[in-house]
């Protein structure tokens, strides 16, 4: 089911991923991009926002600013630059000896007295204050920019942990389209801080977050665990453009597979066996960053065949072709622009891995060291400055090696929708 009206011409979307602390990356990249001279002074140029995780983060904070890409530049840079893992969650020892206490009852007598008594290995209430301190005042100013026409919608997806669906929460004109698939569904609503802390709800690690509609309530955890398209949410919406920002390192992850796979000499000694902390930095890298590579591949796929479709459809009577006009879901072609890390986040991680709390680091250090390029798990969980700052510099750096690129994409595009 797809319900909409009318769109504007010729939108671009921000699609912003998912990736814990790595999210950093993303604050550098919308830096770099705000610096270009052609959108100083001037609204976001992004219509459409669609975030899960800590995009859902990064992207209210752009949404929130859509009059000025560079406050909602700057936001970023301020919350990711000074951030500690004491405001994202408790690091103190109590805290988490308390609920390693009630993880040992839950599997050593659960089956005798009942189970249930962790929600999460950390309590991370300190996130919903460092966030309300900045994001309350932002909310609300996400539908200001819809009224003034900055921004056509702002889409936050969380996971439900009954159903497993994806759900797309979106804020966004009247009349905006809404799908209801087999996987994902969007609904209509007025986005809040719940709704942007159960999209960052780190799967085991963080707990769920309850959301209310109408009379009832149902519980919500990270956006990326069932977005296997997160591309998809955008393009609905209406985009015919879209820049996005991963967190992967393409190059590292190919050199990974190259040494996995090689049978030359020189390759010739047996890889370590997997600790357990680098079989839990594979798996969030299948929540995490697995999807966007497999979605581009799809959309270009996809682009290739509308265009195969049209030149079809062009010789067809001119009864056939309203038909088609006429299609439910007409197709078209998205024009993508990805930015990805050109360094590996989990070296970075892996150099700075001191500067975890001790607390926490204890805990991690008794799944087991992983090689450098394997520190996926601590890559997500280091909420740390340093970290951060070393990302926001990554970012920063790698849109600048692009910035020619990125400003004919979003400069051409401005220019196509002024004379649309």
């Amino acid at each position: 089911m797809l319900q909409s009206s009318p769109r504007p011409p010729a939108m671009t979307g921000l699609v912003l991923t998912a990736g814990g602390a790595r999210g950093a990356y993303q604050a550098g990249v919308i830096k770099r991009i705000s610096e270009i001279p052609a959108l100083a002074g001037k609204p976001s140029p992004f219509q459409i926002i669609t975030g899960a995780s800590a995009g859902a983060i990064n992207g209210a904070a752009i949404a929130g600013n859509s009059a000025s890409l560079q406050d909602g530049a700057r936001l970023l840079v301020k919350l990711w630059s000074n951030l500690q893992a004491r405001d994202v969650f408790r690091t103190d020892s109590g805290a988490l000896a308390q609920n390693a206490g009630r993880l040992i009852l839950d599997f050593a007598f659960g089956g005798l007295f009942g189970a249930g008594r962790v929600q999460s290995l950390v309590d991370s209430a300190p996130l919903r204050g460092f966030l309300g301190k900045h994001f309350d005042d932002l909310l609300d100013n996400i539908g200001t920019a819809i009224d003034e026409g900055h921004l056509y919608a702002f889409g936050v997806t969380a996971t439900g942990y009954h159903s497993g669906r994806a759900f797309t929460f979106v804020q966004g004109r009247e009349g905006h389209p809404l799908w209801n698939k087999s996987r994902r569904m969007a609904v209509a609503t007025r986005l809040s801080l719940d709704h942007i802390l159960a999209s960052a709800a780190i799967p085991i690690v963080f707990p769920p977050v309850a959301l209310h509609n109408g009379h009832s309530t149902a519980w919500f955890g990270d956006g990326a665990l069932r977005l296997t398209t997160p591309l998809s949410p955008a393009i609905r919406l209406g985009a015919e453009r879209l820049l996005a920002i991963g967190v992967r390192c393409q190059e590292s992850a190919d050199s990974l597979l190259r040494t996995e796979l090689s049978t030359s000499e020189d390759f010739e000694s047996d890889l370590q066996r997997p600790p357990l902390s680098q079989i839990c930095g594979t798996l969030m890298n299948a929540i995490f960053l697995d999807h966007l590579d497999a979605d581009l591949d799809h959309l270009k796929r996809m682009n290739e065949f509308v265009a195969a479709y049209q030149d079809m459809a062009a010789q067809l009577p001119e009864r056939q072709q309203l038909e088609h006009e006429n299609l439910r879901e007409p197709m078209r072609s998205v024009l993508p622009l990805v930015i990805s890390p050109s360094a590996d986040i989990a070296v970075i991680a892996k150099t700075l891995a001191h500067r975890m709390p001790r607390s926490v680091r204890y805990l991690l250090d008794g799944l087991g060291s992983p090689d450098a390029q394997s520190a996926d798990l601590l890559s997500f969980l280091l909420f740390d400055s340093a970290f951060t700052r070393e990302l926001i510099q990554l970012g920063y750096r790698d849109a600048a090696q692009r910035i020619d690129e990125i400003e004919h994409f979003l400069v051409s595009a401005a220019a196509t929708r002024q004379t649309s």
